[in-house]
């Protein structure tokens, strides 16, 4: 059923915590928000933008959220459309930064914009054959990520050797000066073929801002408030782009947590986060501690893991099962143990989907895989392709647009879509093997549920309507709910949440991993393993 939308701004209010009514009813100036897992952030933000739109403090479209995934933006751009505020722009930092490169670059540089390279293990594979460094496709990946390390850190390939002399880095095997001159390579290679990397995208629009006043001015004409959700994970270079968009003005808000900061790998640090209230004086500080999602015996375990002087959080559901600690003699035992328990959780009544197996690496999912797959347990490997990417999911939405003519109300639209979907590869019963097949299927599978799923809300609801709603979902990748066990790297299952988790390969080599071989990396590997435990129910392995 429809949730009403809110007819003044103090409907917006109500229902809201202490805490989480102290962030929304202040949509002015400048404000931090101190945001423990599971404390209902995005509830207090969406609901301060949408207090300060209805009391006339905001304009919708002068409004730009700025989130880490498309994911999480459309989360936001629902919430906001559901209380009544559609007008608001909820992105990623390099969707709004595109968007603005697009626009601005023929007022600011000339003729159209270059072409944004996919992926960079090509060009960067080129240039290593250039260089006759023989790197493989791990190196290759390794590579990649140090590029973009260097780049979103703002670290130039003159400055690069000295700085990782200085921070032991060497990714590949290879020393600071074959690095520097592989990044070399590489931007002669973009140069060469008229493309930018994803990274380029935010350098060349903070160059354009700070040399361009009247693109500066156009943009800060625009966007007046800024919201930005995930803070501790902002790097050197997404935090200039922001001090840019934002120029001499306080109306900003954003939201982190630092013991959630995890990606610092990637160039990410919290300390913007701990110091934005020294850099913005005036600012109020607001700590959400109030933990709606998980029980008090797995948040006394999360709190536990965190060092001594973290925020402690606070439960707020009913007591539950206590997180329980199982060994094994090998992966493999581990493996099939996790599969039988959760068999017999699915025997007992429990959705696939509301179960995940999480794991510090990506190799330990193998094993995983094999012993569901044998106790015949669907499950997704998240981190692959997007819903909505999916081959299957293309080809399936191509034949229900072209259903939409022939839909003359005289059959329910479940039954059209099983019947569309029948000549795309779904069946009436689950194929009993695993892999590709099983997972073709519980895409096609979430597809038919969303199709009952509609029906029930909007019983008048034809194939133009569902094709429309899949158009909606597939621009903000809204994916519907796929039937099956996740099993994911504990980074990709950040700010996710399922009623079972199951953490395998807790022993020393993984979880911490061997590479934490300094304090800071050892913390930093606690608040992974804490932000993955902060769930329902939790069994460590």
């Amino acid at each position: 059923m429809n949730q009403a939308l809110p007819t003044s701004a103090d409907d917006i209010l109500e229902g809201l915590d202490p805490e989480q009514l102290a962030v929304a009813n202040k949509p002015l100036g400048p404000m931090v928000v101190l945001a423990g897992a599971g404390t209902g952030k995005t509830r207090a933000i969406t609901h301060r933008i949408a207090y300060g739109v209805w009391s006339g403090s905001l304009k919708a479209p002068q409004v730009l959220a700025v989130t880490f995934t498309a994911r999480a933006a459309g989360e936001m751009r629902t919430r906001l459309r559901g209380l009544g505020v559609p007008g608001v722009q909820a992105r990623t930092f390099h969707a709004a930064a595109l968007r603005q490169l697009q626009f601005f670059w023929p007022q600011a540089v000339g003729g159209p914009p270059p072409e944004i390279l996919p992926h960079k293990v090509s060009a960067i594979a080129e240039a290593a054959g250039r260089l006759r460094l023989g790197l493989d496709r791990t190196g290759l990946r390794d590579v990649a990520s140090e590029v973009e390390w260097a780049k979103v850190s703002m670290i130039t390939a003159e400055r690069y050797p000295a700085i990782a002399k200085q921070e032991s880095r060497q990714p590949a095997g290879l020393d600071g000066t074959a690095m520097a001159r592989l990044m070399e390579a590489y931007e002669e290679i973009k140069a060469e073929r008229h493309v930018i990397d994803f990274e380029d995208v935010l350098l060349t629009m903070v160059g354009i801002l700070a040399e361009h006043p009247q693109v500066a001015s156009a943009i800060r004409q625009q966007y007046r408030h800024f919201v930005v959700d995930e803070y501790q994970d902002v790097n050197p270079l997404q935090q200039q782009l922001l001090d840019l968009w934002l120029g001499d003005r306080q109306d900003i808000c954003v939201v982190g947590d630092p013991a959630q900061t995890i990606y610092s790998f990637t160039g990410a640090s919290a300390t913007h986060l701990e110091t934005f209230a020294k850099r913005h004086r005036d600012a109020s500080v607001v700590r959400l501690v109030r933990n709606y999602r998980s029980t008090p015996q797995v948040i006394n375990v999360a709190n536990a893991v965190l060092p001594q002087g973290s925020v402690q959080l606070q439960s707020q559901r009913d007591t539950g099962p206590k997180p329980e600690l199982r060994t094994f003699d090998s992966d493999e035992a581990e493996a099939h143990g996790v599969a039988n328990a959760i068999k017999a959780a699915i025997d007992a009544g429990e959705h696939p989907r509301s179960m995940a197996v999480l794991f510090r690496t990506n190799g330990q999912s193998e094993a995983i895989e094999s012993a569901l797959a044998s106790a015949n347990v669907p499950y997704l490997v998240r981190g692959g392709e997007r819903f909505f990417s999916r081959t299957e999911v293309r080809q399936a939405l191509v034949l229900l647009r072209g259903q939409m003519r022939s839909d003359n109300g005289s059959r329910t639209l479940g039954d059209q879509v099983r019947d569309v979907l029948s000549g795309n590869g779904w069946s009436r019963k689950a194929p009993e093997s695993g892999g590709a097949t099983r997972e073709r299927w519980e895409s096609l599978q979430a597809l038919v549920n969303l199709a009952d799923d509609l029906t029930v809300t909007q019983p008048e609801a034809r194939m133009r309507e569902f094709v429309g709603e899949l158009d909606r979902r597939a621009s903000e990748q809204h994916a519907p709910t796929v039937e099956g066990v996740t099993l994911a790297s504990l980074h990709s299952a950040k700010g996710l949440e399922w009623d079972r988790v199951f953490i395998i390969g807790v022993s020393e080599g993984l979880l911490p991993i061997s590479m934490a071989d300094t304090a800071e990396r050892v913390a930093e590997e606690r608040r992974l393993c804490m932000s993955a435990s902060r769930e329902r129910k939790a069994t460590c392995n």
